[in-house]
């Protein structure tokens, strides 16, 4: 905490400095205290927030908020300069590969961190967006906090002598953000736009026939087509050499930067044995592909190889708007090799439609950010789908593998580390279909939110239905929920009594799990051409 003597003189330079401190002191005192609040270095944190006011001269919730930001991201620079260094301090390569995860999640924080201040110039600008920009802060914050969190898991295996170092690089970053979203929270019930002539329409677009105005007739043919039309795909991927690349990798450094418009990839039916990493500036990236188990990307990347678990995806996607259609993701190393990912997903705003994701342990890391799945195939034996995403799954199907000897099968390992993330997994209208006995989640992390609606539950999924991660951890704190599921192991009278689990009996509760208001999806997903429930029934 700051000095006894110091705190005042703060308020008192900003009371002179300031003017517009007056209307509204008590809320941006509060404010200022919880943008700092239990930061490592307090008062020079409070010292840099005094001067982002004076430098702009206003004082106003936003003002506060976005000076929040600002020293966020100045914070995250330095730590990235620290880290950077940390590749020079040992020679284990499972420690030097920790350290190139760290840099890029880092640099994943300060983009979404960018995003967020950018997002409050459009507020306070004379010419507002017309959407409730809630869901857009709460998902980058979430994320860029998420980041860190991976940062640090990527030393598992090591002797954590380099995790020290960057751990202290990021505690600084990790309770900023975490103080942004606290402030967020408080600053929800004050409003931040200037009022408007016109009444907002919702959702930000006007629609017709379901997609966004702007889109032309030949946009939704392309996407609501049962195949690619040739006139708009924009490469061509065969193996046999038929199109313009012969591997997906090729294919997307091919598509342009940071794209505005739509880039569309046809992959023809084949085995594509690579691993592809569609990086953060290979935005609006769609694959097509001939079908589950026709056009199939393959890859054995794993654990025990040395790799980190973030680094072990078949297919990783940062980029936003990332579409995937038709396709199969495969990670084949198998139980013995632990943690192998199928595909990985650090892309806000993606989608994924009659795809199928086929791995043992850690089979889809939905990591970050707004995601979207719809009749897909999910294969797996232990958290397969794991991660801090805030990802809706409809009309999909589990499937459960035989696991290693003394492991017990666990669908999902939810990483909500903080209870003002907006993060979540969120299974509606689909089929757990368990070949051996089987639980519906575990608490990954101390708030894990996962819900099972109106979804079908097979005989091997335990009468407990969820199973403890270590002893009483996160049991009162974690938010696990069922509403109106059916099928032989959907009875309620022998799940787990713990505080944070939830028997949902109430449509109003049930509703905030789906897309409309848990991914903000009639803003996003129209544009898609992807079919989807937008409440709890069509």
């Amino acid at each position: 905490m700051a000095s006894p003597n110091y705190l005042p003189l703060l308020l008192l330079n900003l009371l002179l400095i300031l003017p517009s401190l007056y209307a509204n002191g008590g809320i941006i005192q509060d404010l200022i205290l919880q943008a700092c609040a239990n930061t490592t270095n307090h008062e020079s944190c409070l010292s840099n927030l005094q001067a982002e006011l004076v430098h702009t001269g206003k004082a106003s919730p936003s003002s506060v908020f976005c000076a929040g930001i600002r020293a966020t991201l100045n914070q995250a620079n330095r730590a990235i300069s620290m880290i950077t260094k940390g590749t020079t301090l040992s020679v284990d390569p499972r420690e030097q590969m920790a350290v190139e995860d760290c840099k890029e999640l880092l640099d994943f924080s300060v983009t979404e961190l960018t995003w967020s201040l950018s997002e409050m110039r459009n507020i306070r600008s004379p010419f507002p967006a017309k959407y409730d920009p809630q869901g857009n802060f709460k998902a980058w914050l979430s994320a860029a906090l998420t980041n860190l969190d991976t940062c640090l898991e990527g030393f598992e295996g090591t002797n954590g002598r380099i995790r020290s170092y960057v751990e202290g690089s990021l505690q600084q970053v990790s309770q900023l953000i975490s103080n942004l979203l606290v402030m967020y929270h408080k600053m929800h019930s004050i409003p931040l736009t200037p009022p408007r002539d016109e009444p907002s329409k919702g959702n930000g677009e006007e629609l017709v026939s379901g997609f966004p105005a702007w889109m032309t007739e030949e946009d939704r043919e392309l996407l609501l087509a049962p195949r690619p039309q040739r006139r708009r795909i924009d490469v061509v991927v065969a193996l046999d050499g038929s199109g313009h690349f012969r591997s997906i990798t090729e294919a997307v450094m091919e598509a342009p930067d940071h794209s505005g418009r739509r880039f569309v990839i046809y992959v023809k039916k084949g085995i594509y044995k690579e691993n592809l990493d569609l990086k953060k500036k290979k935005t609006n990236i769609m694959l097509l592909g001939d079908g589950i188990g026709a056009t199939v990307i393959t890859g054995a990347r794993n654990f025990m190889q040395g790799f980190t678990t973030f680094r072990t995806p078949t297919i990783a996607v940062s980029g936003r708007g990332f579409i995937a259609k038709d396709m199969t993701f495969r990670n084949t190393a198998g139980p013995e090799n632990h943690q192998a990912v199928a595909l990985r997903v650090d892309s806000d705003l993606s989608a994924f439609y009659r795809c199928s994701m086929e791995g043992y342990q850690d089979t889809l890391y939905s990591h970050s950010l707004r995601q979207f799945y719809r009749e897909c195939n999910i294969y797996g034996t232990i958290d397969f789908i794991f991660g801090n995403g805030q990802a809706v799954f409809q009309e999909c199907k589990i499937f459960t593998r035989k696991p290693l000897p003394l492991q017990k099968v666990t669908i999902t390992a939810q990483g909500r580390k903080d209870p003002h993330q907006s993060t979540g997994f969120s299974i509606q209208h689909s089929e757990v279909l368990a070949t051996y006995p089987t639980y519906l989640g575990r608490p990954w992390k101390l708030y894990s939110r996962t819900v099972y609606l109106h979804t079908f539950m097979s005989s091997q999924v335990q009468p407990r239905g969820w199973l403890e991660w270590l002893g009483n951890f996160a049991l009162d704190s974690l938010y696990y929920g069922e509403y109106n599921n059916y099928g032989p192991a959907a009875g309620l009278g022998g799940r787990v009594r713990w505080p944070g689990f939830h028997i949902i009996k109430d449509a109003a509760t049930a509703s905030f799990f789906t897309v409309e208001r848990f991914i903000d999806g009639l803003r996003w997903l129209p544009s898609t051409g992807i079919t989807f429930t937008v409440g709890l029934t069509d």
